[in-house]
């Protein structure tokens, strides 16, 4: 060997599997040249990972390996670029894209053509961006199918209330027949419909009580002559009296008397509806001097009942009849009341005079709202009696 110091060739670098490098073993038996220039890194620093990408790969690969495969590739697919592009960024170090690769970190730099996944569609001059576009909805035959039954059925409510009040005798003839036929009760009708040998009244006591009255007399068809005050009778005067019928009754303790009275007149619709507005408007129902008279009928509790044991009265003008309909009730032991109160007022809450808590105006209230009702019903044929 010779003693000069030769530069000796740099041999090309052989591509070894990680297991062969490892396992080498190096020759001693030689000095080692002494290089005459600063020797050359096996790889380049590998620059450092920005903050936000943190290596989720394998460890780096030693020089001359192959690079292996990055997982992240293949399960996490790179993100696209957003709608603004950001700056171009420097060029990497040489070397450096393949150490990010080795390190499995995720390539966040925009590919060529890569779209935002994500970005809306492009719009048109003057549409919203920030709703959706209306779609017109098609139209379902079931939804057609449940609005064709709704409309049928809205018609047949329509049709089946004509036709019921068509036949429950509502229409303008119906009504000229029943006021008609109301003019002829008094000698067509019996007298046990007109007054019922026994009234019962439910809740029509005070406190809602039930009561229960019993007829003891019926006096004949008469006409109107001494059965009303003077005043009152002048004030029926315009409407006529065709007939008066009458009766009397008592409760179930015979401690007071009432007297149902009908008065039939001979006036004409309008012109009831016009005597039916007077005592409404003027309250000539609620006046002292303008009070029907009992009916007295002898060997009876009611043989004492005269106009100076009236204690409560109740009138009313039908407007759907020719019909005049009222009931004055009083004691049966014939005492005389110097105050008399209306139904009306002896029915008001609070009423404290002697009519009022005997309950005598609730007795003439509910036998007025009785015969008024067997009237309309026995006017009409065709519905069932009450």
């Amino acid at each position: 060997m010779s003693t000069q110091a030769r530069r000796p060739a740099v041999p090309p670098r052989p591509v070894r599997r990680p297991q062969e490098a490892t396992g080498a073993v190096a020759d001693d038996s030689a000095p080692p040249p002494r290089p005459t220039t600063p020797p050359r890194p096996a790889t380049p620093p590998r620059p450092a990972a920005p903050p936000a990408a943190r290596p989720v790969g394998p460890p780096p690969a030693e020089d001359g390996a192959a690079p292996p495969k990055d997982p992240a590739r293949r399960i996490f697919p790179a993100f696209p670029a957003p709608r603004t592009t950001p700056p171009a960024p420097a060029p990497p170090e040489p070397g450096a894209a393949r150490g990010r690769r080795g390190t499995g970190a995720v390539d966040l730099a925009p590919r060529p053509g890569a779209g935002a996944p994500f970005a809306a569609a492009p719009r048109g001059p003057g549409q919203d961006q920030a709703t959706t576009r209306l779609r017109p909805v098609p139209r379902s035959p079931r939804r057609t199918a449940a609005a064709a039954v709704c409309l049928v059925l809205g018609l047949g409510l329509v049709a089946g209330g004509a036709t019921g009040t068509w036949l429950t005798g509502d229409s303008p003839d119906a009504a000229a027949d029943s006021f008609t036929a109301g003019a002829a009760l008094w000698h067509e009708a019996p007298v046990d419909r007109l007054f019922p040998p026994t009234v019962r009244g439910r809740k029509a006591g005070p406190g809602g009580a039930d009561r229960a009255w019993t007829r003891i007399a019926v006096a004949p068809d008469s006409g109107c002559a001494k059965a009303f005050d003077p005043l009152l009778a002048s004030v029926l005067e315009p409407a006529g009296c065709a007939r008066l019928l009458r009766a009397t009754y008592t409760d179930a303790t015979r401690s007071e008397v009432v007297t149902v009275g009908l008065l039939f007149t001979r006036a004409d619709r309008q012109a009831m509806t016009d005597l039916r507005t007077r005592f409404r408007t003027e309250k000539l129902g609620q006046r002292r001097d303008l009070m029907p008279r009992p009916y007295p009928a002898e060997d009876t509790p009611a043989e004492g009942f005269g106009d100076a044991q009236r204690a409560s009265w109740s009138l009313s003008v039908l407007d759907d009849l020719p019909a005049v309909v009222y009931a004055v009730s009083g004691f049966a032991d014939g005492r005389e009341i110097t105050e008399p109160q209306s139904a009306a007022s002896a029915t008001a809450d609070g009423a404290t005079s002697a009519p009022a808590q005997a309950g005598l105006g609730h007795t003439a209230l509910a036998h007025t709202e009785r015969a008024a009702a067997r009237l309309r019903a026995l006017s009409q044929p065709a519905t069932e009696e009450p």
